[in-house]
């Protein structure tokens, strides 16, 4: 079954855009939506089926016929032998959706930049993007563990973009399983797919990229706070996580920071914060000191003898003080316990 995802009021589309019919995954229905951001398939029709006749006389391919030749715009993983990965050290094998963002994802982020695709922010974002948002998606329709573990999950997570697309499919108890409901089905899984898709890409561009700079001066001036180089501060709060640990590798930063100092705007209060020992997990590699977990306010002043202090997380992973210097001398006191 066919149909236009384009509003009405859009011009009549001149390429058509297939993927199979039936019960649908993320990987296509983004899929879908991605490669109809493209300039070449701007407001395509989106043909659902599985009639391989169907398919041979379409301009794109998606998720199905068993093939992978972008040449042809057939973009098939299902087919024995594929192993296509993203590259740039990412070694997942790639899904529909993976593709499709590996071929059209500069065009696409450049177009959103409004840049050549040849300047550096559009690489940079490519791989950020696929770092921070593609990558699971691509996984997850592969079957690819998270971990490399025997051991059950500690806890089921249906949160994710995935499950969410999967349980916008027909209920089986739905007594209208017709193709045309099931169709307006997967128009929904595109448009949450490629909300979620685009406000990736609009926070990456807007605000993540902007504070590359940030993270980079103020890594610079880590001397300046303490002679251990261990303390960084942030001269204004902004998405630091991910630059911190890209930066550290590319300028061979060592040692490592271990906290990170920043003002807390709403509350007019300092934050010290330990730095994770990966962007993904939650381990720190320096947490706050034991004895200081779980104190709040004059408790913990008085434990730690540091005025001013406000609290410490059960983990260690995040403190505060009322005032910066109380904060700098959290992080140089846990510097030392």
């Amino acid at each position: 079954m066919a149909f236009s995802a384009a509003s009405p009021t859009s011009p009549q589309p001149t390429k058509r855009v297939g993927t199979h019919n039936g019960s649908f995954h993320c990987d296509e229905a983004l899929g879908c939506f991605m490669i109809r951001l493209t300039d070449y398939f701007s407001n395509a029709e989106i043909v659902r089926s599985r009639d391989s006749q169907v398919l041979e006389g379409l301009d794109a391919v998606l998720d199905v016929g068993g093939v992978y030749d972008p040449s042809w715009h057939r973009y098939d993983h299902h087919q024995k032998g594929f192993d296509e990965v993203f590259g740039h050290g990412f070694s997942t094998k790639l899904s529909s959706a993976g593709l499709v963002y590996k071929h059209f994802g500069k065009e696409i982020i450049a177009k959103e930049l409004q840049v050549d695709e040849g300047h550096p922010d559009v690489h940079r974002l490519f791989l950020a993007i696929y770092k921070s948002f593609m990558e699971a998606i691509d996984a997850i329709d592969n079957g690819i563990n998270q971990y490399d573990t025997d051991q059950p999950a500690r806890y089921v997570n249906n949160t994710h973009l995935s499950a969410r697309v999967g349980r916008l499919n027909l209920d089986w108890i739905d007594p209208d399983q017709s193709p045309e409901r099931e169709n307006e089905a997967f128009r929904q899984a595109m448009a949450l797919a490629g909300s979620e898709f685009l406000n990736s890409l609009r926070f990456h561009s807007k605000s993540w990229l902007p504070a590359r700079s940030i993270v980079m001066e103020c890594l610079s001036a880590r001397w300046d706070i303490d002679p251990s180089g261990e303390i960084m501060v942030l001269s204004n709060f902004c998405p630091w996580k991910l630059h911190l640990f890209e930066l550290e590798e590319e300028i061979k930063i060592d040692p490592s920071i271990k906290y990170v100092l920043y003002q807390d705007e709403r509350g007019k209060q300092w934050r010290v914060q330990a730095v994770a020992v990966s962007p993904d997990r939650f381990e720190s590699r320096r947490p706050l000191p034991s004895q200081w977990r779980g104190l709040r306010d004059e408790a913990l002043s008085k434990e730690a003898a540091i005025p001013g202090c406000v609290f410490v997380h059960m983990s260690g992973f995040i403190g505060g003080n009322q005032t910066y210097e109380g904060a700098l001398a959290m992080a140089k006191a846990s510097l030392k316990l």
